[in-house]
Parts: structure tokens; C-alpha cells; sequence
């Protein structure tokens, strides 16, 4: 069977920087791999790109085999799931739970979601933990629920391929437990996880193995490396400066157009 994502020498520009630079990058079936480095580092512009959000300048992706294009077109949404850093899931229309999880079913122009879908969306849902709050309106959800129905929107197709930027970023303790189970349950169903972090916390027994991202270059790609000192606290909050990528502007400024602090 072919790697289920191989990125090879792939280059991301943002403006006039050189943000992700000749990344190589290579997950197998049901590999749980964690994206880390500092703010600024390129974890989520590397992610954005690997599922087509942010074209490459240079370097080839290939998902389940299939080469994805400059425009995105090729990622077989059918088969992933994505999970964006820091979006709410109320926007600007009154939704349910249930509402929200069910429009992860609509991708590849399709208008209608199949007969199933409340099943589905009511399965997804179970499996964070918000089964009972289906009915409810996300705005009246907490930030950390309403993280967890972005989660089952993206399971709710039953991905083989699950990519997650930060997901647990400013969220709840209850709810960070809750999706460590979630996880659990996925890797050990062999779906292949990618998942950007600062610290893995409670998935460090769920993760296999680490990239770690500094300035846009791979420099660790093996088992996890032990925290720094003062950093496994249970009540340390992970924060760091932003970083001047060499010969480039602030980073901050290049990789925050309009949806918040990116890596």
C-alpha cells in the first residue's frame, strides 16, 4: 500500500517569506505523528498546505497515492478529516450541534447530505462526548465543546486520515480528556492521525513519533524527545514569542491574515 501522506521538498511561501522550507515528510497507515515547534515554526502552514488550503510553491504532496495539484484539487475529502486552529463553530448563522457536524458530510459540491446522516452526525457527536447536547444551539456551548463539534464534523465521514491543528489550543481540561479518549479509539482503529501541538500532554501515550519544525525546517523526525525542564507541569501554560524567520519578516504578521495566531 502507498505511505498515506508523502510530502517531499515542499516549500511554502507567505508573502514575501519562505515559511515552510524543503520540508520531507512521510506518515504510514496508522501513524499517529505530532507536529511541534515554537510559534512561528511553519506547524500550521504545513498543515494547511498538505490539504491543499495553502498552495506549495515548490515540491510535490501525494495523499492516499494521488498527487495533489497547486490548486488543491486531488485531496480525496472522502477519505480526511480536518480539523482547523482556532475557528469557532457558531459563524454567523444560529446552528445546532448536530447542524454543524451534519456539514461535514456536504464536500466535493455535493448540496445534500445521504440518508444516513443524522446516524452519522449522531455517532460523530458520541464519539466527543456531546451526543446529549445535540440538540443545542453552539453558541451556547462552551469554547472547548465547540472545539469538539468541529472534531466530529470531521469524523463524521469516517476518515482513514485525520489532520488537526492545535486542536486542544485555549480549551477546557474536560474537554482536552474527552478527545484524548476520542483519539485513542481512532488510532487504535488504524486511522492515520497528523496533529499539530506545542506539547503532547495528554496524548504522549497515543503518539509514536515527532516532527519537529524550526523555522520552517525539519529538525527532529523520530520518537518523542522528553519535555524541557518546567514544561511536563500540569500547570505550565505553553506560550512563546514569535521568531523572525532568517532574511524574513516577523512571521506573526505573514501568517495571520484573517484567522488568528497560526504556526
Amino acid at each position: 500500500m502507498p505511505d498515506v501522506i508523502r510530502a517531499a521538498d515542499v516549500r511554502v511561501r507567505l508573502g514575501q517569506s519562505l515559511v515552510v522550507r524543503g520540508v520531507d515528510l512521510t506518515l504510514s497507515d496508522g501513524e499517529a505523528v505530532a507536529v511541534m515547534g515554537a510559534n512561528g515554526s511553519g506547524k500550521s502552514t504545513l498543515v494547511r498546505a498538505l490539504v491543499g488550503i495553502l498552495p506549495i510553491e515548490s515540491g510535490t504532496v501525494d495523499i492516499f497515492g494521488a498527487r495533489l495539484v497547486p490548486s488543491g484539487r486531488g485531496l480525496p475529502w472522502h477519505r480526511t478529516g480536518y480539523v482547523p486552529q482556532r475557528v469557532s463553530a457558531a459563524g454567523g448563522v444560529p446552528a445546532t450541534a448536530l447542524e454543524v457536524v451534519t456539514s461535514g458530510l456536504l464536500y466535493r459540491g455535493r448540496l445534500r447530505p445521504p440518508r444516513n446522516a443524522h446516524a452519522l452526525a449522531l455517532d460523530a457527536l458520541d464519539e466527543v462526548g456531546l451526543a446529549g447536547r445535540a440538540g443545542s444551539s453552539v453558541r451556547a456551548l462552551s469554547g472547548g465543546q465547540q472545539q469538539r463539534v468541529l472534531i466530529a464534523r470531521a469524523l463524521v465521514r469516517r476518515p482513514d486520515l485525520l489532520l488537526l491543528d492545535e486542536p486542544v489550543a485555549g480549551v477546557d481540561r474536560p474537554s482536552q480528556v474527552a478527545f484524548a479518549r476520542t483519539l485513542a479509539a481512532l488510532v487504535e482503529r488504524r486511522v492515520t492521525v497528523l496533529i499539530v501541538l506545542h506539547e503532547l500532554g495528554t496524548f504522549a501515550p497515543l503518539i509514536g513519533r515527532t516532527v519537529v519544525l524550526r523555522h520552517g525546517v525539519v529538525v527532529h523526525d523520530g520518537p518523542p524527545l522528553p519535555p524541557a525542564r518546567g514544561h511536563d507541569a500540569p500547570d505550565h501554560v505553553h506560550l512563546h514569542p514569535y521568531v523572525d524567520v532568517p532574511g524574513g519578516r516577523d512571521v506573526r504578521a505573514l501568517t495571520e491574515p484573517n484567522l488568528g495566531s497560526q504556526q
